[in-house]
C-alpha cells in the first residue's frame, strides 16, 4: 500500500522527432552536443561512469546506470537534496523517433524541484530539437 506522504512522483515528457534514433542518441551522449541543449557535462556512455552537469545555478552529480545504444539511457540525478533517476527511451516511429524522458524520484517535500522539472524538461527538449535541426546526419 502506497503511503501518499512517502510516495514519489515522476516528470514525463514525450516528443516525436523527425530524426532517426542514431542522431538523437548522439545528442544525448556526446558532451559537446549535450552542452548545446542541456548543460555542460563530462558525460561518457559507459555503465558506472560518474559525471556531472553544471550550470550557473550549480551542479548535478550523476552516474550512468543503463546504456542500451540507440534505445535506452539512464543516469542518477542528484542535486540540492533530490535523488532521482533520468531515463531516456528511444522508439523508432514512422516519422523518425519517439523520445520519452522520465525523471523519477521526487518526494512530497520536493515540490519546488518537481515544479522546476515540469517546467525545465519541455524547454530542454525544445532546445534539443533546435540542436538536432542544425546537426548533420
Amino acid at each position: 500500500m502506497n503511503n501518499p506522504a512517502t510516495a514519489t512522483r515522476s516528470v514525463v515528457v514525450e516528443r516525436e522527432f523527425a530524426h532517426p534514433p542514431a542522431k538523437i542518441w548522439r545528442a544525448l551522449t556526446q558532451p559537446h552536443l549535450i552542452e548545446a541543449w542541456l548543460m555542460k557535462s563530462d558525460f561518457a556512455a559507459l555503465p558506472g561512469h560518474r559525471f556531472s552537469f553544471s550550470a550557473e545555478w550549480g551542479s548535478v552529480a550523476c552516474e550512468v546506470t543503463v546504456i542500451d545504444a540507440q534505445r535506452s539511457l539512464a543516469y542518477t540525478w542528484c542535486a540540492m537534496g533530490l535523488e532521482s533517476v533520468v531515463t531516456w527511451t528511444l522508439t523508432p516511429s514512422a516519422g523518425g523517433t519517439r523520445l520519452r524522458m522520465e525523471q523519477a524520484g521526487f518526494g512530497p517535500e520536493q515540490e519546488q524541484a518537481y515544479q522546476g522539472a515540469q517546467y525545465g524538461w519541455p524547454a530542454f527538449l525544445t532546445a534539443l530539437e533546435r540542436v538536432l535541426a542544425r546537426e548533420e546526419g
